[in-house]
Order: C-alpha cells, then structure tokens, then sequence
C-alpha cells in the first residue's frame, strides 16, 4: 500500500514542482525608495533574487531584515512589498526575495530547506553598502513563522528574529484547527467538523500528502538567543492567536530567553494586515503602528535594549481550541483506508459491473432468479457514500479556513452531509436485508454459485462499511 501512495505522490510532485527560481523584473516602488537586485544561493546550491530595499540616500550603519515568506510555491517577492516598503520608509534596509518552487509544493517542502534560502539572504544583505553586519534580522510570516526561528537557531549572524502570525503548534494541527474554525465559522457543527475533517488531515499526513506535519516548533524557540518580536491580529483565523503566545513564550523562557515582546493588533488579520470584515478579507494596507513597531523594536533590539517579556494590545478572538493530531495507528493509517477503497470499489463497483455484462452477453446464468432489490441499494449507496463522501470532504478541505464554504446549513449540519448520513445508514439496512435473502437462497438452492458469489461479496463490503462509516463520523450526530 507504501508503494501505491508513493507512486500516488510522485505523479502529483511532477505536476505541481517548479523549476529554478528565474528572476524577475524589479519591483515598482514609491517615490523616496530604491531597489538594488540581489543573487544568492540557497538550500542545495539553487539560485534564488531579490531585492534589497532602501530609503534614497540613507546613511551607513543602518540595520536590515529580511523577509521570509508564508506557505506558497514559488512565491514573488511583490506578495511582501507592502511590508518591505513600510519597513525601508523606517530607515531598515530590506531584503525580499522570490520564493523557491524547486523542492517546495503542496506536498512536498523541508523547513530545513527554506531555513537554508532564508540564511544565504541573511549573508547577502549583511554585505549591502551601508548595512551594519551585525545589525541583521529575519522576519518570518505564517509558515516563514516556523521558519526563521530555525535559521535564527542556526546562525550567529542574525542579530534579531521578528514573526508575524506565527505558530507554537505543529503544522498539522494548526491546519486542522483552522479549516474546523472557518466551517465552526461557517456555523458548522456535528460530526463533520468533530470527526471527518481531523480524520481526513491524519490520513492524509500518514500518505505522505502533507509535508512537515509533526515538525515541532518548541527546541528550535527554546535555541533561540536573539531578541524575539511576535506579532499577532486579533483576527487571525489561521493561527490560533490566544492558544499560541503562551505556548511561544514558554519555550523561549525554557531556553533562558526573556527579551521578547509580544504584541496583538486590533481589527488585523493573520499577516497583520487591515480587514474590514473579522480576517476574512485582506486590505493591501498594514495594521496601524504595525511598520513603526518593526522599526522602534529593531532600533531597541540592536543596541542591546530589547524589552523583557512585555505583552501589548488587546486580547484576540479565538472561539475553539485546537485538538491533537497524533499519527494514526496502524488500522487507521493510509494504507488501510487504500485497502478499504479498494474493497469498496470491488465489492460495491463489481455488482452492478457483472450485471452489466451479463446483460452484454445476453444470457443468464443457470438457476439465477430475480435480482435482489436490497443488493442494488447496497451497491448504489456504498459507491455514492464511499467516493460523495471523500469527494466532499476534499471540497471542504480545499475551501477551509477562513473561507469555509460547506454548502447549505440544517440544524447546523451540511445538508450533502446530511443526505451522505442517511445514505450510510440506508445501505447499512440493505446489507441487512441482502444478507438474509441471500442465506435464504442458499439454503433453498434456487440461486446459481456465481450469484451466490456476487451476493456474498457485496455483503462481505457491507459489513467493512459499517466501522468504517462509524470511524469517519457518517454514523454519528
């Protein structure tokens, strides 16, 4: 079953991987503000550009940044301009570069890696004209939150570690909680939300669809020696953004580091931008004080001044808790669920394919009598359930977060969902049924051994339907 999912993977990552990063044109900036295009190398020797940012006719000594993107393959630097410009217009000379895409895709990515990139642009700026070398730091944004934590641990070069939307839990459950808030959000409830979606995520870590999903954030925050900077919207709807400061500032503390401060911006979303709608909607504007925060803070943090364990602004909104995400056991991992397609695909998919072609050839087969009604629910209702309901749940997974769209809402319960539940239920009761007629058959010898064969192995899917309908919630309220 490995070998399946590997093979599965593998034609995905030929599809979805990019090549060598190509550099691009630079960027259109406001008046005041100049671009110098930069090149390094990154993880594996790969050629990554940027651009360093300043202010015209800045002095020397002045210190720098260097921007590390979220999650996205191949992502330009244009996605950070709005920060990088803020930033330079506070005197910090910044670095933004155009994200790798060769070994980064949807599944596949090493925060190892991007760690690597993140410290070739570390050196490269600290040897711009003008840049102080021991006055530069590394801002990481959602995933370059796991990120530029690791590089700072690696690096004595970097003089400070800035993050933004960042996260103290393991990506995987990070991800779960934020695809069951957006649906929570959605006003979702039941077993959907409860089961099915942290059930899909675990399986698909356990095949290998979801990379760096057990990677621990906690050693590498404890490693850190530099004065840290986390900043936080109340807004966040893809952090949790009162679960995680306590659990960052823990682990900074375990390590014997107090020179952080932490600070939550009203009415911002998780990239600390302005949002009009509760972090729905992201404007291109930054939250107020943001920009002058990064530059005071900076100011402070590279002359030996850095505060000590301070905590400002308002407390964010999170309405649920995150849940652990464990590795599944052995009888819950991917390949069984594999096996269990497969079976379902034999059993439910071989029914009527048999039918089919006897109907094909034109003939009957010897002391076949009436088909049995039950049977045809059993096959129908197995298919629709087994392939409706994984296709719904990937829908879900897809339209997660803060943009959950489940469909049409009954006592809180997706009405697919709903109708995907009483189909279950349906073709548990056929199985039933199709069960006793068919050991009525047999004992009466009015059915042919090939049918007698096709019945017990549409049975035989049933009664593997049943715990496993159970175990994806479509049997629970």
């Amino acid at each position: 079953m490995k070998i399946l999912w590997a093979a599965a993977v593998a034609v995905v990552l030929l599809l979805l991987t990019g090549g060598p990063a190509v550099a691009a044109a630079p960027p259109a900036l406001p008046e005041g503000l100049t671009s110098t295009e930069v090149s390094f190398r990154g993880d594996g020797n790969l050629l990554l550009h940027g651009s360093v940012i300043n202010q015209a006719g800045a002095g020397d000594g002045r210190a720098g940044v260097v921007l590390v993107h979220g999650a996205g393959t191949g992502t330009p630097r244009e996605k950070l301009l709005p920060e990088a410009v803020a930033f330079a217009r506070q005197g910090l000379a910044v670095l933004v570069y155009d994200k790798r895409s060769q070994g980064y895709s949807t599944f596949q990515r090493s925060y190892g890696q991007l760690a690597t990139d993140a410290l070739g642009a570390v050196e490269t700026l600290r040897r711009q004209p003008g840049v102080d070398p021991g006055k530069v730091g590394i801002l990481g944004l959602s995933e370059g939150g796991w990120v530029a934590p690791l590089a700072a641990s690696r690096s004595t070069g970097i003089a400070f570690v800035i993050v933004v939307g960042a996260n103290a839990l393991i990506p995987l459950r990070q991800q779960t909680w934020a695809v069951a808030a957006g649906l929570r959000k959605a006003g979702v409830r039941g077993s959907l939300v409860d089961r099915a979606e942290p059930t899909l995520y675990r399986v698909i870590a356990d095949g290998g669809l979801f990379p760096e999903p057990y990677h621990d954030p906690l050693p590498v925050l404890a490693r850190l020696r530099q004065p840290v900077l986390a900043i936080w919207g109340t807004n966040d709807l893809l952090t949790p953004p009162r679960e995680t400061p306590p659990i960052f500032a823990a682990a900074l503390e375990r390590g014997g580091n107090r020179r952080y401060t932490f600070r939550f911006f009203d009415g911002a979303d998780h990239a600390a931008h302005a949002t009009p709608d509760g972090g729905v909607t992201r404007l291109p504007e930054l939250a107020p004080g943001y920009a002058e925060l990064v530059g005071t803070w900076t100011g402070q943090a590279t002359t030996g001044r850095a505060p000590v364990a301070r905590i400002e602004g308002p407390a964010p909104v999170q309405a649920d808790d995150s849940v652990g995400v464990p590795p599944p056991a052995w009888w819950e991992s991917a390949g069984v669920q594999l096996a269990a397609l497969v079976v379902f695909l034999v059993a439910f998919g071989g029914y009527p394919v048999v039918a089919l072609a006897r109907r094909l050839r034109r003939r009957r087969a010897a002391g076949v009598v009436a088909p049995v009604r039950a049977a045809r629910l059993v096959s129908a209702g197995g298919l629709t359930v087994v392939l409706g309901g994984f296709g719904y749940l990937c829908y879900v997974v897809l339209t997660g977060g803060k943009l959950a769209a489940p469909g049409p809402l009954l006592a809180g319960r997706p009405v697919v969902w709903l109708a995907l539940q009483a189909v279950a239920v349906l073709t548990i009761a056929a199985t039933v049924v199709t069960a006793v007629t068919a050991t009525r058959r047999r004992r009466g010898q009015d059915a042919a051994r090939g049918e007698r064969i096709r019945l017990g192995v549409l049975v035989a899917g049933g009664a593997v339907f049943v715990p496993w309908a159970l175990y994806w919630g479509l049997l629970l309220p």
